[in-house]
């Protein structure tokens, strides 16, 4: 249990740095599009980069903060009802809902790496920003693996606690 708990806060730092990241990249967006704006009804003189870069950083931005919402157990959940139960239930339904992101992560995780492959197998740059298109799926890859793994680690904790701490 100790190396597994070990792995969990290792892990738990990558999620911190990836979710400081994300709000790095939510920082770069929100200059961007101010100076877009500024640019656009000010000079008069619109930067037709500002609307691509912005859109191809939203999917990076989407995934960075996964981990960390589950680390916070910031997923909404309705309680209502396995309150209700006994431990040993509150437990499976626990188990079930990890179970449930660890498969949903994973599918998702293994089409971004399939994207991220493709994109730098084949060259493809945006249109506009000629960016690799590989460089802006990669962070989302990356994420979206770093949730899964995090997601089977809560899992195997849940699945090693004792029914009575649920």
């Amino acid at each position: 249990m100790a190396q597994l708990d070990s792995a969990i806060r290792s892990a738990e730092r990558l999620v911190v740095w990836l979710a400081a990241a994300g709000a790095g990249i939510i920082l770069v967006q929100m200059v961007w599009i101010s100076y877009g704006v500024f640019t656009r009804y000010a000079l008069r003189a619109p930067d037709r980069m500002v609307t691509e870069a912005t859109a191809l950083l939203l999917f990076p931005v989407a995934f960075a903060g996964l981990a960390y919402a589950l680390r916070e157990d910031a997923y909404p959940r309705v309680t209502l009802l396995t309150d209700r139960l006994p431990q040993r239930a509150r437990k499976a339904v626990a188990i079930l809902n990890l179970a449930l992101m660890l498969g949903v992560g994973a599918f998702f995780a293994l089409a971004a790496a399939n994207a991220t492959v493709r994109a730098f197998g084949s060259g493809a740059s945006s249109e506009i920003l000629l960016w690799p298109r590989w460089a802006f799926w990669a962070p989302g890859a990356a994420s979206l693996i770093l949730f899964s793994v995090y997601a089977a680690l809560r899992l195997l904790r849940a699945a090693l606690t004792p029914a009575r701490e649920f």
